[in-house]
């Protein structure tokens, strides 16, 4: 070997040499001692690296144990940060390192109340950095990296900016990136995966590219909880979440080249459960599942297209406030303070952009539920929806096309509503067939109740209908088909009695058409009620319903026009059966006045037309207590019945007992016998009453006399007498003429006052009435009186028993009820010492029995010794008081002890409920024993009630009260 070479290779072991040293021990020192002193001069918290290595001849650098912060609560730290550099970056044009490597990277992402971010705090930037303007973009620093991985990853995040916290964590982070560049289209592989202790799995794969910025892949979020980002949305709108959990999957391409694109495919969604409600805890919806599928989102075209939405089980709460406001309208209405934000260049900020447009392929939505409230009416009304089901197929959010809707939902308890059909939002139109079962129209109390006296007792709503909405703007509309309203049942609240009611009421060929005609082919009533009263000034009860209205102010700056007329609503009714309808008609303008009941109605009106003055011919029948014929015939023009109508009723044999109530009050006899016949035949024209009535009254029996302050001071009997001929009847004629435009007029005085006012018998007590049946009405037959603590019914109980028995036998109809009574301070004393004596004989004829002495069949039958009740009584305390006698009774002598031990069983039974109501339900039974046995009458007349306890009387007696009804 030459000198040279030597040299040559001993320079290049050297070189080595040196180039390892510098490379393996020098530049990793002098590298950690700059990054340590640099950390040391601008990190605000304590930093520090503890290791780094570097191989010169393959290029790897390492660093160990990065840590910023306090010992334990570092807000950033890795355990090691591996990088490999290639020797082609010399003279490829681009930084190429093959692997990245992170272990164990450590964040805390803290915000504080103020919005300062914990890692923006952790340095200290030298003076001079001020960030500069704004300078052309260049091309990016050209780098290549292999791959990049990120293993054992934590993550914590907490901000304390919203009103509740927000902190999650995702402990375990996994992320690895393959062939990234800078260079033009270059794309790198990536995978990430994250978990958290409490769920919310995030998976992340596909492909990124930095130029241009893009990216393609598919994202997936398992099991979120909402909780951990709800505070955001809570804070702009007040709404609590209780519970929603999140999953998601989707494709999704990204790029940024030169608009901004993006695009999600096959997107699905399913949130299950979730739950929200108010600040104040109110209720406010509550889901049990959601899936939304085949779907996607495209940024450019500004469109949503939902392939499928599936959702069960979804709960609401929803009301109009006082003040017309929907709670969710003000749940999401602006807060105070927000402003409208301000033009920009010039142009407006409300300048409408193109819309986005939804497109609903398919959805179904079964078991909603909807708990609904309008607190706008005095009285809050509430309507429950549910079930509810809802298919929606094709639906666009422009509109440029109709979407089919199907409803069906339940409404309150039991109604029943669907709807079938298109809908079209642009311009909105609608095709649907409507049909509803039993909706309860009680629901509408509240919204009468302001404007007529009228109770809705029940009612119940049911149609076919086919409902064509051609716009809103004008609004036009018809509806077609049929309807009916069955139970219905109202009731006046000025008396307290029925108004009008019906079994069912059907409209056949029903055809609306909005603001121009409503016409009804058929009208059926089957077993219609109405009462109907003419007062002495011809008013009716129907007007003393209507409650009278304020008059709306009108505008102070308003100035007075002619309205303008407009067209009448044409209403047209083809004709109007009526089957097994009644009736209570009263007419206080005649004098005797006339009230009766109507029953048995059948019969028809014919054609009704406001835009034909056609009167309509009215054909009706019925009877009067079963048996006495009416009829109603005639014609009028029933939109103005002032300007025509010519009616004549006719009521005959119409038993005058009926009347009763009335001739008692007015006359002062009841009626005992009579027929009345009346014709009455009614005549307007043009407001002109001409009426002929006549009364005939056959075999007229006036019954006993009646104390009444309102009977006129007339000898009736003779009146009588001297009204009927010699077929025993009364003929009287009542001619009425006036003009009834004219608010004085009121029909002339007629002579016979005795018929005009009816007779009402006053009420007598029923057990006087009874007594007086058998001769007895000095007899208080009212209750029965028993000995304290006594069951048996002594001479005088026995006296008023066999009186009421007398009695019960002329009312066949009457029902004797037995209300068992018994006194605690009367009756408790005795029961208690009568229990305590067969306590005795029971314990002594157990002990005699044990002894194997002779002893009777029944204990009752012994006679126990005096000396014999003392050690009895010692047991007959513990054994029934379940107590020992006080330790202090040891030092009394055996009398004081017998005493005290005696005293306090006898409190403690005289208290007995049971022995009270035993008591009390012995002097029922011996009541209604007597009744039957000695009295005669039958046990199914005789009802025993429920015992209780009273009072007694001041002489210890205790008095069981019997009441009567009727069967």
């Amino acid at each position: 070997m030459t000198k040279g070479l030597k040299r040559t290779l001993g320079g290049l072991v050297i070189a080595v040499l040196l180039y390892s040293l510098i490379g393996f021990l020098i530049l990793p020192g002098v590298a950690l001692h700059l990054i340590n002193q640099q950390l040391a001069q601008y990190a605000s918290v304590p930093s520090r690296l503890e290791r780094l290595e570097f191989n010169p001849f393959s290029l790897e650098l390492t660093l160990w144990g990065l840590r910023i912060g306090e010992a334990g609560s570092e807000p950033l730290a890795f355990q090691r940060l591996y990088l490999n550099l290639q020797a082609d970056s010399l003279w490829s044009g681009a930084l190429h390192l093959a692997d990245i490597e992170l272990d164990s990277l450590s964040a805390d992402v803290l915000f504080a109340k103020d919005g300062r971010l914990n890692l923006m705090q952790l340095f200290v930037l030298p003076a001079g950095t001020e960030p500069k303007a704004e300078e052309p973009a260049s091309e990016p620093f050209p780098l290549r990296v292999g791959r990049i991985q990120l293993a054992r990853g934590r993550l914590h995040f907490q901000d304390l900016r919203p009103s509740e916290p927000i902190e999650f964590l995702y402990d375990s982070l996994d992320f690895e990136l393959h062939n990234l560049s800078t260079l033009p289209d270059d794309n790198a592989d990536m995978t990430l995966v994250a978990t958290g202790p409490r769920g919310g799995r995030i998976d992340w794969k596909g492909q990124i590219s930095l130029v241009p910025l893009a990216s393609s892949g598919a994202l997936k979020v398992t099991d979120l909880d909402m909780k951990g980002f709800w505070p955001y949305v809570q804070d702009a709108v007040p709404l609590a979440l209780e519970k929603g959990t999140l999953s998601l999957s989707t494709d999704y391409r990204v790029n940024l080249a030169k608009t901004t694109q993006a695009r999600l495919d096959n997107l699905q969604l399913a949130l299950a459960p979730f739950a929200i409600k108010t600040a104040d805890d109110r209720p406010l919806l509550r889901l049990e599942r959601l899936d939304v599928a085949q779907t996607s989102v495209d940024l450019a075209k500004q469109q949503v297209v939902i392939g499928q939405v599936r959702s069960q089980g979804l709960e609401t709460w929803a009301a109009r406030e006082a003040d017309g406001q929907l709670d969710w309208q003000k749940l999401f209405a602006d807060r105070p303070g927000k402003t409208a934000p301000a033009e920009a260049n010039g142009t407006p900020a409300n300048e409408p952009g193109k819309p986005w447009q939804v497109l609903l392929r398919d959805a179904q939505l079964r078991n909603y539920r909807a708990h609904l409230a309008d607190r706008v009416p005095k009285d809050e009304v509430t309507l429950d929806l549910g079930p509810l089901n809802v298919d929606v197929r094709d639906f666009d959010s422009l509109g440029q096309s109709p979407f089919a809707l199907k409803l069906d939902t339940g409404l309150g308890r039991q109604g029943q509503l669907q709807a079938e059909g298109n809908v079209r939002l642009s311009p909105v139109s609608a095709q649907l067939k409507v049909s509803t079962r039993d909706i309860d129209l009680r629901i509408a109390q509240a919204y009468l109740a302001p404007f007529v006296r009228l109770e809705l007792r029940s009612g119940l709503l049911g149609s076919d209908l086919n409902v064509d909405l051609k716009s809103t703007e004008p609004l036009a509309f018809s509806v077609t088909g049929r309807a009916e309203v069955h139970q219905l049942h109202t009731l006046d609240t000025v008396k307290e009695r029925d108004f009008l009611k019906w079994r069912q009421l059907s409209l056949e060929g029903l055809d609306y058409r909005h603001g121009d005609q409503l016409t009804i082919a058929k009208v059926d009533l089957a077993q219609p009620y109405a009462r109907f009263i003419i007062n002495e000034d011809l008013s009716t009860n129907v007007k003393e319903l209507l409650i009278p209205q304020p008059d709306s102010p009108a505008p102070a700056n308003a100035v007075a026009t002619q309205p303008s007329p407009a067209k009448p609503l044409g209403i047209r009714i083809g004709e109007i059966v009526i089957a097994d309808g009644s009736a209570n008609f009263a007419d206080f303008s005649l004098t005797p006045s006339f009230a009766t009941a109507i029953q048995q109605l059948n019969g028809r009106i014919g054609t009704l037309d406001n835009r034909q003055s056609l009167p309509a011919k009215v054909e009706v029948k019925g009877r009067v207590d079963r048996y006495a014929p009416v009829s109603i015939q005639g014609s009028l023009t029933p939109f103005d019945p002032l300007e025509k109508l010519d009616i004549q009723t006719s009521f005959k044999r119409v038993e005058l007992t009926t009347l009763t109530p009335y001739s008692g009050k007015f006359a002062g006899y009841r009626i005992r016998k009579g027929r009345l016949n009346l014709d009455l035949h009614y005549r307007i024209e043009k407001g002109q009453l001409n009426a002929e009535n006549r009364v005939v009254l056959e075999q007229l029996q006036l019954g006993e006399r009646v104390d009444s302050p309102d009977a006129v001071d007339l000898p009736v009997r003779l009146a009588v007498a001297l009204l009927k001929d010699t077929e025993g009847k009364i003929d009287i004629a009542l001619p009425v003429k006036g003009d009834l435009n004219n608010p004085q007029f009121r029909v002339m005085p007629i002579v016979w006052q005795t018929l005009r006012n009816l007779v009402l018998r006053a009420a007598q007590a029923p057990f006087k009435f009874v007594a007086g049946l058998v001769g007895g009405s000095d007899a208080d037959l009212s209750q029965v009186s028993f000995a304290a603590g006594s069951p048996a019914l002594d001479d005088e109980a026995r006296k008023t028993l066999d009186t009421l028995a007398d009695a019960l036998k002329k009312r066949p109809a009457l029902r004797l009820e037995v209300e068992g009574l018994s006194a605690i301070a009367s009756d408790g004393p005795h029961l208690a010492e009568q229990r305590l004596e067969r306590e005795y004989r029971s314990t002594y004829y157990k002990v005699l029995q044990r002894r194997g002495d002779k002893v009777p069949a029944d204990a009752d039958q012994l006679v126990v010794p005096e000396d014999e009740k003392g050690p009895l009584l010692e047991g007959i305390y513990r054994a029934r008081l379940k107590q020992q006698p006080p330790a202090e009774w040891a030092e009394l002598d055996s009398e004081e002890r017998a005493r005290r031990l005696r005293d306090g069983v006898l409190a403690s039974w005289s208290q007995s409920q049971l022995l009270l109501r035993q008591l009390a339900q012995a002097r029922a039974s011996h009541i209604k024993e007597y009744l039957v046995d000695q009295g005669g009458l039958e046990d199914e007349r005789i009802y025993l009630l429920d015992v209780s306890t009273g009072e007694a009387e001041t002489d210890g007696r205790v008095s069981t009260p019997l009441h009567l009804d009727s069967e």
